[in-house]
């Protein structure tokens, strides 16, 4: 949906900048695309949060941008959430999948890594997110150990609402990442000089990882799901990820 390695930068020069009409209509048309990717298009997520960066000071190629992401959910207006849990056997517990990602420094603005989670249940999505980190982080591994703790956090949301409702969860719940030094960090501990300023959000994980609760999975990049949630895609990495989440409404 969103042109490939295209990063949104914030327009100062009023001279270089749409018009208020087309400002506002920019601010419209971005809102209603925020709408749907809440309720129904997770995979157009990253192609709105690079949009919604740049609300109070849209350049011409971004309101091109912003009718590029509308046309194409007009395209694809049959097309909506796969909502199928696997339910054949009634007794046993339900598994909760996630998978987490960062886009490391992606934003040439700020140098603020992006960070994404799908979470399925049963095979179903219902939490997704794409969201630029508070902080600038000092590596990869960093920037995926926020992206982690922060589906980590929705999981354990979801796991407390489920078990509220008398529902049992299969344990541990399985979270699948693309860095080995996030997967290295989850299973140690103790903490290198550099890691030491989220060392909160690393003792929050290991927490849930020693308790058995959570499993942190290795999987390779191009069978990420959330990669999709943290950058614009070429058309066969998105049409491979975002069959997991969209498919044409019977």
């Amino acid at each position: 949906p969103g042109t490939p390695n295209l990063n949104m930068i914030r327009c100062t020069d009023e001279k270089l900048t749409i018009s208020k009409l087309d400002q506002k209509l920019y601010r419209s048309g971005v809102g209603m695309l925020l709408y749907l990717v809440k309720h129904s298009r997770p995979d157009i997520s990253n192609a709105v949060r690079e949009l919604s960066k740049v609300l109070d000071g849209a350049s011409p190629a971004a309101f091109k941008e912003m009718l590029r992401v509308i046309k194409f959910v007009l395209d694809t207006k049959s097309k909506g959430l796969w909502i199928k849990p696997d339910m054949d056997n009634k007794d046993e517990p339900w598994d909760l999948v996630c998978f987490s990602d960062s886009d490391y420094a992606g934003d040439p603005e700020s140098r603020r890594s992006v960070s994404g989670f799908i979470l399925y249940v049963k095979g179903v999505p219902i939490c997704w997110r794409s969201k630029a980190q508070r902080s600038v982080t000092l590596s990869s591994s960093e920037a995926e150990w926020v992206a982690l703790s922060e589906a980590v956090k929705e999981i354990m949301f979801v796991q407390q609402l489920l078990e509220s409702m008398k529902i049992r969860v299969k344990l541990p719940i399985i979270v699948r990442v693309d860095n080995t030094g996030a997967i290295f960090m989850s299973k140690n501990v103790t903490t290198m000089n550099r890691t030491k300023h989220i060392d909160v959000r690393t003792k929050f994980v290991n927490e849930f990882v020693e308790d058995g609760i959570i499993k942190i999975v290795f999987v390779e990049s191009k069978n990420n799901d959330s990669d999709i949630m943290t950058k614009n895609l070429g058309g066969d990495l998105y049409s491979k990820h975002s069959q997991k989440l969209i498919r044409d409404r019977i």
